[in-house]
C-alpha cells in the first residue's frame, strides 16, 4: 500500500495536541506515515493572550477546563497534571517560543527532531507545569535533547526561524486550517477526525485506499 504525507498542525500549549501526537507515534511505525510538523500558534504573545481571555486568571479556569476533558480522552492521562498548572506562579503561557523552539530542533534535525522538541516541551508543560513561553525552558529542553547550546540558541534567535514558524500559518490558511490538531492527508486533502487509535487506523486505511 502507498506511503501517506501527514501535515500535523499543532501547538505546544495545546493539551489536545498532546493526545493525538502520542497515538500518532503509534500510527507513523504501523503505516509507514510521512509525518510533516507544522507550527500553529494559537496566541503569540501577552497581549494575544489578554485579547482572547480578558485577563490571566480567566484564561487559566477556561484552558485547565479544556485540560479535564482533554485528561478524560487521553491515553495517558496521569502525565497531565492539572493541579500542578493551577498552582503555577506564572501566567498561563502562549506558544510562540515553544513553536519557535520546534523550529529550531527542525533546522538542525529534520522532522524528527522537531517532534522530539515539541514532545519535550508538551512534557515540561502538562506534567512539569514549567513556563514554555520562558527561552530558558526552551533552551533547556534542546540541551536534554542533545543539541548543543551555542548552535541552538543561534537558529532559535534567528529570524528566519520566525520566518519558518509564519509559513507554517501560511499554509494553515491556505488548507483552511483554523483548529487544532489538524491531521491533513496531503494525497487526498483529507482530515482525520481525532479518536482513539483504531479510529485513526481505520481513516488511514480509507485514504491509503483512495491513493492506491
Amino acid at each position: 500500500m502507498p506511503a501517506l504525507t501527514i501535515d500535523f498542525f499543532h501547538d505546544v500549549v495545546c493539551c489536545w495536541c498532546f493526545n493525538i501526537s502520542s497515538r500518532m507515534h503509534v500510527l507513523a511505525e504501523r503505516f509507514d506515515l510521512d509525518i510533516r510538523h507544522r507550527t500553529f500558534v494559537l496566541q503569540a504573545d501577552r497581549d494575544e493572550m489578554a485579547s482572547r481571555w480578558g485577563s490571566p486568571a480567566k484564561a487559566r479556569e477556561t484552558i485547565l477546563g479544556h485540560w479535564t476533558a482533554c485528561r478524560q480522552a487521553s491515553d495517558q492521562p496521569e502525565r497531565i497534571d492539572i493541579d500542578a498548572m493551577r498552582a503555577a506562579r506564572f501566567d498561563y503561557p502562549h506558544g510562540m517560543t515553544a513553536a519557535l523552539g520546534c523550529k529550531a530542533a527542525e533546522r538542525m534535525g529534520g522532522q524528527a527532531a522537531h517532534w522530539a522538541m515539541f514532545d519535550r516541551l508538551q512534557e515540561a508543560h502538562l506534567s512539569q507545569a514549567r513556563d514554555v513561553a520562558s527561552t530558558t525552558v526552551v533552551l533547556e529542553a534542546a540541551r536534554d535533547l542533545g543539541f548543543e547550546a551555542g548552535p541552538f540558541a543561534e537558529i532559535f534567535d534567528d529570524p528566519a526561524t520566525a520566518l519558518a514558524v509564519d509559513a507554517d500559518r501560511q499554509l494553515a490558511r491556505r488548507l483552511q486550517v483554523r483548529s487544532i490538531p489538524a491531521l491533513v492527508v496531503r494525497e487526498t486533502g483529507t482530515r482525520l477526525v481525532n479518536g482513539p487509535v483504531e479510529d485513526l487506523a481505520a481513516q488511514l486505511r480509507a485514504a491509503r485506499r483512495l491513493v492506491a
